[in-house]
Protein backbone atom coordinates (compact mmCIF):
# COMPACT_ATOMS: atom_id res chain seq x y z
CA UNK A 1 0.00 0.00 0.00
CA UNK A 2 1.46 3.37 -1.07
CA UNK A 3 1.53 6.02 1.66
CA UNK A 4 -0.59 9.07 0.86
CA UNK A 5 1.63 12.05 0.02
CA UNK A 6 1.73 15.29 2.00
CA UNK A 7 -0.01 17.32 -0.73
CA UNK A 8 -2.78 14.75 -0.94
CA UNK A 9 -3.24 14.79 2.83
CA UNK A 10 -3.75 18.55 2.90
CA UNK A 11 -5.63 18.60 -0.40
CA UNK A 12 -3.41 21.28 -1.97
CA UNK A 13 -1.40 21.52 -5.18
CA UNK A 14 2.39 21.48 -5.32
CA UNK A 15 2.32 25.19 -6.27
CA UNK A 16 0.13 26.19 -3.30
CA UNK A 17 1.28 29.29 -1.44
CA UNK A 18 2.24 29.28 2.23
CA UNK A 19 -1.06 31.03 2.99
CA UNK A 20 -3.07 28.37 1.13
CA UNK A 21 -1.19 25.57 2.90
CA UNK A 22 -1.90 27.12 6.30
CA UNK A 23 -5.57 27.68 5.53
CA UNK A 24 -5.97 24.08 4.33
CA UNK A 25 -4.36 22.87 7.54
CA UNK A 26 -6.58 25.08 9.72
CA UNK A 27 -9.72 23.63 8.15
CA UNK A 28 -8.57 20.01 8.47
CA UNK A 29 -7.25 20.50 12.02
CA UNK A 30 -10.63 21.88 13.04
CA UNK A 31 -12.41 19.05 11.21
CA UNK A 32 -10.38 16.25 12.84
CA UNK A 33 -9.78 17.85 16.25
CA UNK A 34 -10.37 15.05 18.82
CA UNK A 35 -12.68 17.24 20.91
CA UNK A 36 -15.05 17.33 17.91
CA UNK A 37 -14.64 13.62 17.08
CA UNK A 38 -15.12 11.76 20.34
CA UNK A 39 -17.08 9.00 18.61
CA UNK A 40 -14.82 8.85 15.55
CA UNK A 41 -11.91 6.53 16.31
CA UNK A 42 -10.24 7.22 12.96
CA UNK A 43 -10.02 10.98 13.53
CA UNK A 44 -6.85 10.72 15.63
CA UNK A 45 -4.88 9.03 12.83
CA UNK A 46 -6.21 11.54 10.31
CA UNK A 47 -5.22 14.39 12.60
CA UNK A 48 -1.70 12.97 12.98
CA UNK A 49 -1.31 12.74 9.19
CA UNK A 50 -2.55 16.31 8.79
CA UNK A 51 -0.16 17.58 11.47
CA UNK A 52 2.82 15.90 9.83
CA UNK A 53 1.93 17.09 6.33
CA UNK A 54 1.60 20.69 7.50
CA UNK A 55 4.81 20.58 9.55
CA UNK A 56 6.71 19.56 6.40
CA UNK A 57 5.00 21.70 3.76
CA UNK A 58 5.01 24.85 5.91
CA UNK A 59 8.80 24.61 6.34
CA UNK A 60 10.55 25.88 3.16
CA UNK A 61 13.66 23.70 3.58
CA UNK A 62 11.73 20.50 4.33
CA UNK A 63 9.28 21.25 1.51
CA UNK A 64 12.15 21.65 -0.98
CA UNK A 65 13.65 18.35 0.12
CA UNK A 66 10.31 16.58 -0.12
CA UNK A 67 9.67 18.06 -3.59
CA UNK A 68 13.10 16.91 -4.74
CA UNK A 69 12.36 13.38 -3.53
CA UNK A 70 9.00 13.43 -5.31
CA UNK A 71 10.79 14.28 -8.56
CA UNK A 72 13.18 11.36 -7.99
CA UNK A 73 10.96 8.70 -6.46
CA UNK A 74 7.39 9.71 -7.26
CA UNK A 75 4.79 8.09 -5.02
CA UNK A 76 7.44 6.58 -2.72
CA UNK A 77 8.87 10.01 -1.82
CA UNK A 78 7.16 9.90 1.59
CA UNK A 79 9.04 6.73 2.60
CA UNK A 80 12.40 8.17 1.54
CA UNK A 81 11.68 11.45 3.34
CA UNK A 82 10.65 9.75 6.58
CA UNK A 83 13.83 7.67 6.56
CA UNK A 84 15.78 10.92 6.95
CA UNK A 85 13.69 12.50 9.72
CA UNK A 86 12.68 11.52 13.22
CA UNK A 87 9.32 12.54 14.69
CA UNK A 88 11.02 15.37 16.57
CA UNK A 89 12.77 16.63 13.43
CA UNK A 90 9.48 16.71 11.53
CA UNK A 91 7.85 19.10 14.01
CA UNK A 92 10.95 21.17 14.81
CA UNK A 93 10.21 24.81 14.02
CA UNK A 94 6.52 24.29 13.23
CA UNK A 95 3.87 26.81 14.26
CA UNK A 96 1.25 24.09 14.82
CA UNK A 97 1.03 25.02 18.50
CA UNK A 98 -0.05 28.58 17.60
CA UNK A 99 -2.85 27.30 15.35
CA UNK A 100 -4.09 24.95 18.07
CA UNK A 101 -4.08 27.82 20.56
CA UNK A 102 -6.18 29.90 18.14
CA UNK A 103 -8.77 27.11 17.99
CA UNK A 104 -8.66 26.80 21.76
CA UNK A 105 -9.41 30.52 22.20
CA UNK A 106 -12.07 30.72 19.51
CA UNK A 107 -13.91 27.43 20.00
CA UNK A 108 -13.10 26.29 23.54
CA UNK A 109 -11.13 23.26 22.34
CA UNK A 110 -8.07 21.80 24.03
CA UNK A 111 -4.71 23.35 23.12
CA UNK A 112 -1.55 21.86 21.62
CA UNK A 113 0.03 20.72 24.88
CA UNK A 114 -2.79 18.31 25.80
CA UNK A 115 -3.39 17.20 22.21
CA UNK A 116 0.23 16.33 21.52
CA UNK A 117 0.55 14.39 24.75
CA UNK A 118 -2.54 12.42 23.74
CA UNK A 119 -1.35 11.83 20.17
CA UNK A 120 2.37 11.23 20.61
CA UNK A 121 2.80 10.22 24.24
CA UNK A 122 3.55 11.99 27.49
CA UNK A 123 7.12 12.63 26.36
CA UNK A 124 5.85 15.61 24.37
CA UNK A 125 6.02 18.73 26.46
CA UNK A 126 5.37 22.37 25.70
CA UNK A 127 7.80 25.11 26.68
CA UNK A 128 7.59 28.85 26.83
CA UNK A 129 10.02 31.44 28.13
CA UNK A 130 10.42 35.17 27.78
CA UNK A 131 13.41 37.43 28.19
CA UNK A 132 13.88 41.12 27.32
CA UNK A 133 13.87 41.28 23.53
CA UNK A 134 13.41 37.54 23.13
CA UNK A 135 10.67 34.98 23.61
CA UNK A 136 10.07 31.44 22.39
CA UNK A 137 7.26 28.93 22.51
CA UNK A 138 6.93 25.43 21.13
CA UNK A 139 7.04 21.76 22.02
CA UNK A 140 9.67 19.07 22.22
CA UNK A 141 9.85 15.34 22.76
CA UNK A 142 11.83 13.49 25.38
CA UNK A 143 12.36 13.14 29.07
CA UNK A 144 15.11 14.32 31.41
CA UNK A 145 18.24 12.20 31.21
CA UNK A 146 18.39 10.00 34.29
CA UNK A 147 20.19 6.69 34.68
CA UNK A 148 20.55 4.51 31.64
CA UNK A 149 18.34 3.22 28.87
CA UNK A 150 16.81 4.56 25.68
CA UNK A 151 16.48 8.34 25.46
CA UNK A 152 14.67 10.56 22.99
CA UNK A 153 16.24 13.92 22.26
CA UNK A 154 14.76 17.25 21.32
CA UNK A 155 15.76 19.43 18.43
CA UNK A 156 15.24 23.18 18.19
CA UNK A 157 14.91 25.19 14.98
CA UNK A 158 17.54 27.68 16.15
CA UNK A 159 21.13 27.84 14.96
CA UNK A 160 24.28 29.71 15.96
CA UNK A 161 24.51 31.70 19.19
CA UNK A 162 20.72 32.07 19.30
CA UNK A 163 20.41 28.30 19.33
CA UNK A 164 22.94 27.95 22.15
CA UNK A 165 21.00 30.44 24.29
CA UNK A 166 17.70 28.68 23.50
CA UNK A 167 19.08 25.27 24.45
CA UNK A 168 20.56 26.64 27.66
CA UNK A 169 17.30 28.27 28.74
CA UNK A 170 15.21 25.25 27.79
CA UNK A 171 17.59 22.94 29.65
CA UNK A 172 17.34 25.13 32.75
CA UNK A 173 13.54 25.21 32.81
CA UNK A 174 12.93 21.58 31.82
CA UNK A 175 15.96 19.63 33.05
CA UNK A 176 16.24 18.17 29.55
CA UNK A 177 19.72 17.20 28.35
CA UNK A 178 20.40 17.91 24.69
CA UNK A 179 22.71 15.81 22.53
CA UNK A 180 26.03 17.47 21.69
CA UNK A 181 27.93 16.78 18.50
CA UNK A 182 31.61 15.93 18.81
CA UNK A 183 34.28 18.38 17.65
CA UNK A 184 36.52 17.95 14.61
CA UNK A 185 40.12 16.87 15.10
CA UNK A 186 42.84 18.54 13.00
CA UNK A 187 46.20 16.92 12.25
CA UNK A 188 48.93 16.82 9.59
CA UNK A 189 50.21 14.26 7.09
CA UNK A 190 53.76 14.47 5.73
CA UNK A 191 54.26 12.80 2.36
CA UNK A 192 57.26 12.44 0.08
CA UNK A 193 56.75 13.57 -3.55
CA UNK A 194 56.35 9.99 -4.82
CA UNK A 195 53.57 9.25 -2.30
CA UNK A 196 51.78 12.43 -3.30
CA UNK A 197 52.13 11.69 -7.02
CA UNK A 198 50.95 8.08 -7.04
CA UNK A 199 48.78 8.00 -3.91
CA UNK A 200 47.99 4.80 -2.06
CA UNK A 201 47.59 3.58 1.55
CA UNK A 202 49.12 5.53 4.41
CA UNK A 203 49.39 4.17 7.97
CA UNK A 204 48.06 6.69 10.49
CA UNK A 205 47.72 6.39 14.26
CA UNK A 206 44.60 8.06 15.67
CA UNK A 207 45.83 9.10 19.10
CA UNK A 208 42.57 10.12 20.79
CA UNK A 209 41.01 6.75 19.93
CA UNK A 210 44.24 4.70 20.26
CA UNK A 211 43.45 3.23 16.88
CA UNK A 212 45.43 2.45 13.73
CA UNK A 213 43.93 3.65 10.45
CA UNK A 214 44.84 3.18 6.81
CA UNK A 215 44.29 6.48 5.03
CA UNK A 216 43.81 6.31 1.26
CA UNK A 217 45.89 9.04 -0.39
CA UNK A 218 44.40 10.11 -3.75
CA UNK A 219 46.93 10.32 -6.62
CA UNK A 220 48.16 13.81 -7.42
CA UNK A 221 47.28 15.34 -4.07
CA UNK A 222 48.81 18.77 -3.56
CA UNK A 223 50.57 20.45 -0.69
CA UNK A 224 48.06 22.13 1.63
CA UNK A 225 45.08 20.04 0.58
CA UNK A 226 42.95 18.36 3.25
CA UNK A 227 41.73 14.80 3.65
CA UNK A 228 38.48 14.36 5.58
CA UNK A 229 37.66 11.17 7.47
CA UNK A 230 34.01 11.29 8.54
CA UNK A 231 33.08 10.39 12.14
CA UNK A 232 36.73 9.98 13.22
CA UNK A 233 36.80 13.11 15.38
CA UNK A 234 35.77 13.48 19.01
CA UNK A 235 32.75 11.45 20.10
CA UNK A 236 29.42 13.21 20.63
CA UNK A 237 27.62 13.28 23.96
CA UNK A 238 24.17 11.87 24.74
CA UNK A 239 23.67 10.55 21.22
CA UNK A 240 25.24 13.45 19.34
CA UNK A 241 27.11 12.83 16.10
CA UNK A 242 30.92 12.36 16.21
CA UNK A 243 33.15 14.98 14.66
CA UNK A 244 35.43 14.47 11.66
CA UNK A 245 39.17 13.97 11.31
CA UNK A 246 40.75 16.61 9.05
CA UNK A 247 44.28 15.86 7.85
CA UNK A 248 46.27 18.64 6.18
CA UNK A 249 48.79 17.36 3.65
CA UNK A 250 52.41 18.56 3.58
CA UNK A 251 54.72 17.36 0.81
CA UNK A 252 58.37 17.07 1.76
CA UNK A 253 60.83 18.64 -0.64
CA UNK A 254 63.60 16.38 -2.01
CA UNK A 255 66.87 16.71 -0.07
CA UNK A 256 68.86 17.94 -3.11
CA UNK A 257 66.32 20.69 -3.82
CA UNK A 258 66.38 21.74 -0.16
CA UNK A 259 70.20 22.06 -0.26
CA UNK A 260 70.06 24.12 -3.48
CA UNK A 261 67.45 26.41 -1.96
CA UNK A 262 69.63 26.86 1.14
CA UNK A 263 72.69 27.85 -0.92
CA UNK A 264 70.59 30.19 -3.06
CA UNK A 265 69.34 32.04 0.03
CA UNK A 266 72.88 32.35 1.38
CA UNK A 267 74.10 33.86 -1.90
CA UNK A 268 71.25 36.36 -1.85
CA UNK A 269 72.24 37.46 1.64
CA UNK A 270 75.91 38.00 0.73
Amino acid sequence: MVQEGYYQVLGVDKDATAKQIKEAYRQLAFRFHPDRNKDNTGAVEEMKKVNEAYAVLSNPAKKREYDSLKNQFGSSAYTHFRNNYSEQDIFSGSDINHIFEEMARNFGLRGSNEIFKEFYGRGYRQFEFKKPGFSAKGFFSGSPVTGTGHQNHASLPFGGNFGKISRFLLQRISGFQFPEDGTDVHDHLYLDPKQALYGGPYAYYLRHKSKKLVVKIPPGIRDGQQIRLAAMGRDGKRGGKPGNLLLKVHIRKPLLRSIKNLFSKRKENL
